[in-house]
């Protein structure tokens, strides 16, 4: 992956963008009352051409369909900091994805990007549910979930499912940059709680996720 995300850009500012998964805030919005997940949150235009825009701080939201537990409602996290917004490492993701999508999709003019980070911790007394969810689709086109850090868990299995259901593969994201690219349209995914392999010590899965959604065109 990291060859692969060479030719958009650099990743020199990564041990800095990685350490920024220390600064998240915790969920208030599950619907478990699970207090594992730490995220923040954020929403780009990505036109075919040109620079990429951070729009201002606005909720994520989802449909009932896509998400039947946090459906429904607007959800305000708290906004990636501007200097992870702007840092070399998230802008080379972004144009990677801004590069594979629009080649999926040529007749998209402009995109609706939402960038998420995520923490999912583990302790002896609770797993993390990276999907609480469980199966699901995210409601946009096209979707990357990149591993960032992964420290003192085990499992956490991506699975990627037909819409009917049925399987079509498993793997786990094991090392930084490891990463699931995903077509929202065609297929579901999830992924398996965590646990702590030693309980005594800090556990917990750090991931970014990217969403591309073709925007609307303005009347």
């Amino acid at each position: 992956m990291r060859d692969i995300l060479a030719p958009c850009g650099s990743l020199s500012d990564w041990p800095a963008f990685a350490d920024s998964w220390n600064g998240l805030d915790l969920d208030q919005y599950m619907a478990d009352g699970g207090r594992y997940r730490r995220r923040r949150h954020a929403v780009f235009t990505a036109p075919a051409r040109g620079p990429l825009r951070r729009e201002p701080h606005q909720p994520h939201y989802q449909s009932l369909d896509y998400n039947p537990i946090h459906g429904g409602m607007e959800r305000w996290f708290e906004p990636v900091l501007d200097e992870i917004a702007a840092c070399a490492s998230l802008r080379t993701v972004l144009e990677y994805c801004r590069g594979l999508f629009g080649t999926l999709s040529p007749s998209t003019s402009a995109w609706h990007v939402e960038v998420h980070q995520f923490r999912i911790e583990a302790n002896a007394q609770q797993a993390g549910r990276p999907t609480p969810e469980g199966l699901h689709r995210d409601g946009v086109d096209y979707v990357l979930v990149l591993l960032v850090n992964r420290r003192n868990i085990r499992s956490g299995v991506t699975g990627i499912h037909r819409l009917d259901g049925s399987a079509l593969g498993s793997f786990t994201l094991a090392e930084p940059l490891d990463a699931a690219i995903v077509d929202d349209q065609r297929v579901a995914h999830g992924v398996t709680p965590v646990e702590p392999i030693d309980p005594s010590q800090p556990a917990y899965r750090d991931v970014l996720v990217v969403t591309f959604r073709a925007r609307q065109a303005e009347p």
